[in-house]
């Protein structure tokens, strides 16, 4: 309900809200007029019969939104034209053709596909992880999948390292970005300039524009934002990582992820992820240069193994990542989905893109595109996301704590090579542990799982073994 109060000429320049009194004063008293509104028109916004949609990003949010959108679109008998705005060629080789990702891929997100009718091509695939192996003060822990048959592969984002021999590796975000045009999506292969508001979105490419009756926001942290000031919206915060390719050693298990802690400092977590010929080294932590990739290498005595040479980098990089939600991620026709609106905490990005690309297309279907639709039926989506995050900055914070202590560092691998010998089902510290690297399972689970009274019980009594044994 709102008070609507005319101007000096008697006129009303703007109506909104369900009931308006105008107010209409005489020279003795002073006559209210309630007045019937129609709720505002930009509440019931829906998507119908020629509707445009306009995806800024080829990415796997961009795509998934796509794909989501065409599925959606059939199963309700709709003529929804939607393009996609992607001006990278995902099949060349290095950074100007990928994403800038570790490239993991959970089960969740393998299984998710299958909703979409996609089968990930067997050349996409470079590895099927088996193992992590975790590297602590020379020592060695193996962890072996938990579940044989919760599948974890890597795959190259782009077409390979810059510096690639021979063809190009076949690219995880071309394969997706393929199969939406396959199936009905017109790409547009050029940057979006600039995105502003005339009561719709209207986007400028440096030859044309186009108008829209959705947009979606789908370039993640590591391109800038097209949207004009118009649209308040504040990307995620973000921390920087660090990456690079090697050729694999003959030797090296191809199906197995070795993680590393600590060195050099302010490493937070390193890992070295076969990719068919190739090795990706990805760093995460604070304090990174263009140097931190031979740093973490001579840290961790690997120079002669690996034989990495600087000035002969496969590629390298610096890519962002978020560690944030966006603020002002949607509004009236648009709504930022993926990284560009919020993702899992360090692990399975891409899961967390089908998870926000999924429920902001199905609003739009089943609820309309308004802010409204998206405040109430997408929000608590992307809620969920930060709020399991903020578990896994527990986690995180419990394991940092637990490097840091050599006493209770050596009880911890004391308890999870006791682990070794134990059902699967019993193997509690192994669990946690491969759900945080892997991003295989929900971080308040892996906390409250890790705050368990048996774990915290046998954790003790593994310290009480080692405090009489000392």
């Amino acid at each position: 309900m709102a008070l609507i109060k005319p101007n000096k000429s008697g006129q009303i320049h703007q109506l909104s809200g369900t009931i308006g009194f105008l107010l209409l004063k005489g020279s003795r008293c002073t006559t209210i007029i309630v007045l019937w509104i129609k709720e505002s028109s930009l509440a019931d916004l829906r998507l119908e019969n020629h509707s445009r949609v306009c995806i800024i990003g080829g990415g796997p949010a961009g795509s998934f939104a796509a794909l989501h959108l065409l599925r959606l679109s059939e199963i309700n008998d709709l003529n929804i034209e939607v393009m996609i705005f992607e001006p990278r060629d995902f099949s060349r080789p290095g950074p100007s053709g990928c994403n800038r990702c570790a490239g993991i891929l959970s089960s969740h997100l393998w299984s998710n596909l299958t909703e979409l009718s996609l089968t990930i091509p067997e050349d996409v695939v470079q590895a099927d992880l088996q193992s992590y192996n975790i590297h602590l003060d020379h020592q060695s822990i193996c962890l072996e999948r938990p579940d044989p048959s919760r599948r974890i592969i890597s795959v190259y984002r782009g077409g390979g390292p810059r510096l690639v021999e021979g063809p190009a590796e076949a690219s995880f975000d071309q394969f997706l970005l393929s199969q939406a045009i396959s199936r009905g999506a017109v790409h547009i292969p050029h940057r979006v300039r600039d995105v502003r508001w005339e009561g719709q979105p209207v986007l400028s490419t440096a030859t044309e524009k186009y108008t829209a009756s959705l947009l979606v926001l789908a370039t993640g942290i590591n391109s800038r934002s097209p949207l004009s000031t118009a649209y308040g919206y504040r990307p995620p915060k973000t921390e920087v990582m660090a990456q690079d390719e090697v050729f694999r050693p003959s030797g090296w298990d191809s199906a197995e992820v070795n993680a590393y802690f600590r060195k050099p400092p302010g490493l937070r977590f390193g890992a070295i992820i076969p990719k068919g010929r190739y090795l990706n080294i990805s760093l995460l932590g604070k304090g990174f240069t263009r140097n931190t990739v031979s740093e973490f290498i001579t840290a961790q005595n690997l120079t002669y193994l690996l034989q990495y040479d600087p000035p002969d980098s496969l590629c390298g990089c610096n890519p962002r990542i978020s560690v944030s939600s966006a603020r002002h991620y949607f509004g009236d026709r648009w709504v930022a989905v993926g990284d560009a609106a919020v993702t899992r905490l360090y692990k399975d990005g891409i899961g967390s893109a089908y998870k926000t690309s999924r429920q902001a297309m199905a609003v739009a279907f089943q609820e309309g595109i308004s802010a409204t639709a998206f405040s109430k039926f997408y929000a608590p989506t992307c809620r969920s996301i930060a709020i399991d995050n903020f578990y896994g900055l527990l986690l995180y914070r419990m394991w940092n704590f637990i490097l840091v202590s050599p006493w209770i560092l050596n009880t911890w691998k004391a308890a999870v090579q006791w682990e070794m010998s134990q059902p699967s089902r019993e193997r509690r510290h192994t669990y946690i542990l491969w759900g945080m690297l892997t991003g295989d399972e929900p971080y308040r689970q892996l906390f409250y799982r890790a705050i368990n009274l048996v774990a915290l019980l046998r954790l003790g009594y593994r310290m009480s073994i080692r405090r009489r044994g000392s």
